[in-house]
């Protein structure tokens, strides 16, 4: 099976559906002549041409609601973000719009629209280029959130996403983008609303999106090698819908959990996380449930600094002693 870069299969994937349906165009700031701003996009244009891939000029809110209404037509647009951090300009287009229409008419509407780009700090770009919004989103009913933290499951997901009815916000992650993994030359999908379990284990389970999955896999190795306790790995790929049964089987078996995410604290996806295991699988536990969050501040611009304010690997592995 080759190895491919997470950004060569998410690239993969647009040209795979841009060929399958004459229905599914991007558009974007530079997603064209330049082939997108961490191209992804690079070679589309040229193959496809101006019609199925769309330079747009610097106006979220204007590209955005575009591909709404493209999207109630009948249309599936791919929106590129430069960064998510940029969608804020276009929250009512994406929020009270997208979100929304399929319910407000009855369900006679569909927005079969996806909206992808990196999502994630860590690349000193700092505070207003750095958000990590999936938990916003999430909290709306009518958008669909997908993280995926490999090139499978991102190739997978973003066909996935573009064949979905539903508005999909794709989160991606700036530092993925040139990692490399194993992805089959044969089409396949992944579904949205699944879990995947990366590395099975007895002692406790990690449970983690995006970014945080791998960084999950590197403090379960440590674990092992340096504690010999086995971790569970539980990637949730999709946070909204959310894979309920996949969190609970595994907490379940290993009656101890930390939640990893790149999100904020408060309110973030390890909040809801941890409120379903109090509430369904409190009788399982034989410890408190952590979290291993980013730093309760805004992105901080120095490289040193930013990289202690996400999760790594050695902040996750002191928490998961703590519980062991």
């Amino acid at each position: 099976m080759p190895q491919i870069t997470y950004r060569t299969a998410l690239n993969q994937a647009l040209a795979e559906e841009i060929q399958r349906d004459e229905n599914v165009f991007l558009i974007g700031e530079e997603v064209a002549e330049y082939n997108g701003a961490y191209k992804v996009t690079e070679g589309l244009w040229e193959r496809f041409g101006s019609k199925r891939v769309v330079d747009a000029p610097i106006s979220e809110a204007g590209f955005v609601g575009l591909a709404v209404g493209a999207s109630m037509l009948g249309l599936r647009p791919v929106v590129e973000m430069m960064f998510w951090s940029f969608a804020y300009v276009a929250w009512d287009q994406i929020v009270n719009n997208a979100g929304c229409v399929r319910y407000m008419s009855g369900g006679l509407i569909n927005v079969p629209l996806v909206i992808r780009g990196p999502a994630n700090g860590g690349t000193n770009v700092g505070a207003t280029h750095s958000h990590t919004p999936e938990n916003f989103l999430a909290n709306t009913p009518g958008l669909k959130v997908v993280c995926p933290a490999t090139a499978y499951d991102a190739k997978g997901l973003l066909k996935s996403a573009i064949r979905d009815n539903d508005p999909v916000m794709f989160m991606e992650n700036t530092l993925l983008y040139g990692q490399t993994w194993e992805v089959p030359e044969e089409e396949y999908l992944v579904p949205i609303g699944r879990a995947d379990l990366k590395r099975e284990g007895a002692d406790l389970s990690f449970i983690a999106h995006g970014r945080a999955a791998i960084t999950c896999l590197k403090a379960a190795e440590i674990l092992e090698e340096k504690h010999g306790i086995h971790a569970e790995v539980l990637d949730l790929r999709s946070i909204r819908p959310l894979d309920e049964d996949a969190i609970l089987a595994s907490v379940r078996k290993t009656h101890r959990a930390v939640v990893v995410e790149e999100n904020k604290p408060f309110c973030g996806v390890g909040a809801q996380i941890a409120s379903i295991l109090g509430e369904k699988a409190f009788d399982d536990l034989d410890a408190p449930i952590l979290r291993v969050s980013a730093m309760d501040a805004p992105a901080i611009y120095c490289p040193a600094l930013e990289l202690e304010q996400l999760p790594n690997a050695q902040r996750v592995v002191d928490r998961a002693l703590q519980i062991c």
